[in-house]
């Protein structure tokens, strides 16, 4: 080989023995820790949300650099799959205005809810997993997971967001026009609980955009195209995903990088400085 390329074999033993340069060695240090955050992600994060982690860890480097030293050590993030189709036919019974109308950012906590449910496929059938967010953050307040999608799985969610945040003032809660928001349990849950009903226009998902996007970052960080065996290993999972990683951890782009729990802390503590 040494002939080939034309150089003496001394040469050529003496450049492999060589040390690696202060940028080389730079380069693994901070690999080193791509690597970490990439898999207490869950595998998921790309290359900005590296950065961000990286940044709160005391580095400096830029996000091309983070793109190009996971590109090279073939690290990016894992994709998930395609919501269920749901439920088909069937009219309509008591639709709520879309008084919500896309508005999605908000000023304070506990003002605007977002509701949705989604299936998760086990071996045992689907299992429904109803969450309730908060616009403010992005946190997940509420959330139930039942082997039926009837009423009490998307109400159970809500109650566990009222007991959990304890709102003084009216919530607006947005939901799809489904059978189970339309539903009279629902109706009277909302008014025993001084909450107000808010629903997209039918056929529309845009808008409930938020609860559609998280449940798109849980099939991406961890449900994936995986069958989980039983509907508790499914349950366990999502648990340890939304308490463990999504709200306390998870960089999240309209919190400015933040977590929603940190996202949370930091408007609180805002509160008591002025």
């Amino acid at each position: 080989m040494c002939h080939v390329l034309n150089i003496e074999r001394s040469g050529f033993y003496a450049w492999l023995k060589q040390p690696l340069s202060a940028k080389a060695k730079d380069d693994n240090r901070l690999l080193g820790k791509i690597k970490q955050f990439w898999l207490e992600s869950g595998c998921t994060y790309g290359y900005r949300n590296i950065t961000i982690d990286l940044k709160s860890d005391g580095e400096t480097c830029g996000k091309n650099r983070v793109h190009r030293l996971m590109r090279e050590a073939s690290i990016r993030a894992v994709r998930g799959y395609k919501r269920h189709p749901g439920f088909k036919g069937g009219k309509t019974s008591t639709a709520a205005p879309n008084t919500l109308n896309r508005e999605f950012t908000v000023d304070k906590p506990d003002c605007f809810w977002v509701t949705d449910f989604t299936y998760i496929r086990t071996y045992e059938g689907w299992l429904y997993l109803t969450v309730v967010i908060d616009l403010f953050s992005r946190r997940v307040v509420g959330w139930t997971m039942k082997s039926s999608p009837k009423a009490d799985l998307v109400i159970d969610a809500l109650l566990m967001a009222v007991w959990r945040r304890r709102p003084k003032e009216k919530v607006l809660v947005h939901s799809d026009q489904g059978i189970q928001y339309t539903s009279s349990d629902w109706r009277s849950f909302l008014n025993e609980h001084n909450l107000e009903a808010s629903m997209s226009r039918k056929g529309n998902c845009h808008d409930n955009a938020v609860a559609e996007s998280f449940f798109s970052l849980l099939k991406k960080d961890r449900v994936r195209r995986k069958i989980y065996s039983t509907r508790a290993e499914a349950r366990a999972e999502i648990f340890d995903y939304i308490e463990g990683f999504y709200n306390p951890r998870r960089n999240h782009g309209t919190n400015g990088g933040l977590s929603p729990v940190r996202y949370e802390k930091q408007y609180y503590q805002q509160l008591e400085d002025v």
